[in-house]
């Protein structure tokens, strides 16, 4: 079911089917992001990689958004940040559980060969449905206790993610989340509480690590940062050269979506990390005019630069030169 390398689903542009149809032709599995697409573009990918491996990630929703003051009041803070680029802030949503039902459907109508969430545990019965279609199923956790909760809905498989992980964290408790585990003692941790195969992931960035990884036990080892400045990966330009560059820090933080993520330090998380409160993805839509003009502009410093602890060792080259470097011996 998995290969010993996956290709970490990054949502936002970095991931593209070409990514993912290089890494099946490198004997790796890369997963399509569908976070954040609509049914139909999500279809489109789908279609693109028929016949290949891969996988789909999905996010599973979070409650809707019980108190809408914090985030109203952030709201008021980023307008300095909407006149610096011209935009116009949206008005806050309390829910969006981006299209999951349908996503869903679209993975059993395809018989996508795997599917991992992200976010939380999906219902059993979405569980059962995927599985009873032939789907491997799995889900993404960060530490003992969500490796229970996430095994009790009955996944083939679990993904033990570390703090050391680049972008979002799928930390059932944002609020006490600190970024400060290491993928072999996550791995450790979730492989002791459930019992289960499952894929280690977080920083890993080099064929020391993975095989470190494998070692422990790990039935995978799931590398996204690696993969930023693959040749057929989408990633913004601006996000290309604050890697590239090598001269910033890594941070965790809420400032862009809400959720805790971590990303090269800016500006824009100097200045709001710690005004951010708990609300994805209502500040995820939120922050977006303001994300996408600074893209366009390309200003690193208002965007969301996501990367793992061991961003300084990504370099470019194709995906298959990647998949070789992290897998040699």
């Amino acid at each position: 079911m998995l290969t010993p390398l996956i290709v970490a689903p990054m949502a936002g542009g970095p991931t593209t089917t070409e990514l993912v149809l290089a890494a099946a032709r490198a004997g790796a599995t890369g997963f399509l992001a569908a976070g954040y697409k609509t049914p139909e573009a999500v279809e489109a990918e789908l279609r693109a990689v028929a016949g290949h491996p891969h996988g789909l990630n999905i996010f599973v929703p979070m409650p809707a958004v019980a108190d809408l003051e914090p985030l109203e009041r952030y709201r008021q803070v980023l307008r300095a940040e909407a006149d610096r680029y011209e935009v116009e802030l949206p008005p806050l949503r309390r829910r969006d559980d981006d299209h999951f039902a349908a996503k869903v459907e679209l993975a059993r109508t395809y018989r996508v060969p795997l599917v991992s969430f992200t976010f939380g545990v999906p219902a059993k019965h979405v569980v059962t449905a995927l599985r009873e279609a032939g789907i491997g199923v799995l889900i993404t956790v960060t530490d003992a206790g969500e490796a229970r909760a996430a095994a009790e809905a009955g996944p083939d498989a679990l993904i033990a993610q570390a703090g050391s992980a680049g972008a979002h964290s799928s930390t059932f408790h944002p609020d006490g989340y600190r970024g400060t585990s290491t993928a072999p003692e996550t791995l450790a941790a979730v492989r002791a509480a459930a019992g289960l195969p499952v894929v280690a992931a977080g920083g890993v960035t080099s064929a020391d690590e993975v095989y470190a990884l494998r070692k422990a036990g790990a039935a995978a080892v799931q590398c996204g940062t690696a993969f930023l400045l693959a040749d057929e990966a989408g990633t913004r330009p601006a996000h290309r050269a604050a890697i590239r560059d090598g001269t910033r820090e890594t941070v965790v933080t809420r400032a862009f979506t809400g959720q805790p993520a971590r990303g090269l330090r800016n500006r824009f998380t100097d200045a709001y990390s710690e005004l951010a409160p708990i609300g994805y993805p209502a500040i995820h839509h939120l922050t977006v005019p303001i994300r996408a003009a600074a893209a366009a502009r390309g200003d690193a410093d208002a965007l969301n630069l996501w990367a793992g602890t061991g961003f300084a060792a990504a370099r470019p080259a194709p995906v298959a030169k990647i998949v070789d470097e992290l897998t040699s011996d």
